[in-house]
């Protein structure tokens, strides 16, 4: 498994070959009209990681879906599955979706949940916190990953949860989904 990328990774990668940051300016390479405005000397460089290392935040909360997938789903009134995958929009670039697979209390029901329901996410202990009851998500439509989501399902969905959906907030989008997830 790969480690996941931090801003503090890459802030130590660019600052190792002397780069800037490419978030740091307004620029196609960051602070700079061309790549060659981008050479900096290593001792300038050095002083320039320190600094930003120390103002950047411990955690970017950058993780890769392989990384996330088996992380356990807990409920507002306890633990009620894990994460067993995602199902992405790219036509937006969104994890519209994250698949919740209730087999460790009940056999073989995966449900969908939104990321927009996640209340956080403890990366050191390897779970994610939803702000639904475990009766809420038991009972959810079950997802089939070999059927297409279509906006029937979606509405039944966010019906269920008693949510407003997505879509109220990008009424001219029409999703384009994955249908194995990430």
């Amino acid at each position: 498994m790969h480690e996941p990328v931090s801003r503090q990774h890459e802030a130590a990668y660019l600052g190792y070959y002397g780069y800037p940051y490419y978030w740091g300016g307004p620029y196609l390479w960051g602070p700079a009209y061309f790549p060659a405005g981008l050479d900096i000397s290593r001792t300038a460089a050095s002083e320039l990681l320190a600094d930003r290392i120390q103002r950047e935040s411990n955690d970017s909360h950058l993780r890769s879906t392989a990384g996330v997938t088996g992380y356990s789903i807990e409920a507002s009134d306890g633990e009620i599955g894990h994460v067993d995958g995602f199902v992405v929009d790219y036509d937006v670039w969104a994890v519209r979706y994250i698949e919740v697979a209730t087999r460790n209390w009940w056999p073989g029901k995966k449900v969908l949940i939104s990321p927009a329901w996640i209340e956080r996410v403890s990366w050191a202990a390897s779970k994610v916190y939803v702000a639904l009851s475990r009766e809420a998500i038991k009972s959810g439509p079950e997802y089939v990953d070999s059927v297409p989501i279509t906006r029937e399902y979606e509405n039944r969905l966010y019906f269920h949860y008693g949510i407003p959906p997505y879509w109220l907030s990008e009424p001219d989008h029409k999703p384009s989904f994955s249908l194995s997830g990430v």
